[in-house]
């Protein structure tokens, strides 16, 4: 997670960026079968907002929220924590909105 947030942290709030974010978690869920949950649900969470947002006009307000939503999000997770830290983490992942 923390490679996943120096990456975000570098790139553009555009939906590219959440796109290959999507990828780059499919990509972590596969190599590390102990954090695919957690990829599950933020490739989810991801997902929906592209969906929303894909081929319709994306104001830069938007964008910037979201961007600052996920970035914020993706570096408060700890994949390291014990069991109830990270049961809290994914709480907080099925609860967030990055949009709205």
């Amino acid at each position: 997670m923390n490679d996943l947030h120096a990456w975000l942290s570098q790139q553009h709030h555009g939906l590219r960026t959440f796109r290959t974010f999507q990828q780059k978690l499919e990509t972590l869920g596969r190599d590390d079968p102990a954090q695919r949950g957690l990829c599950r649900l933020l490739s989810g969470l991801v997902g929906s907002y592209v969906e929303a947002f894909d081929e319709a006009p994306l104001p830069v307000e938007v964008a910037d929220r979201a961007y600052r939503r996920l970035l914020t999000l993706v570096g408060s997770l700890d994949p390291h924590g014990n069991a109830d830290r990270r049961l809290a983490d994914i709480n907080r992942v099925a609860i967030c909105d990055l949009w709205r």
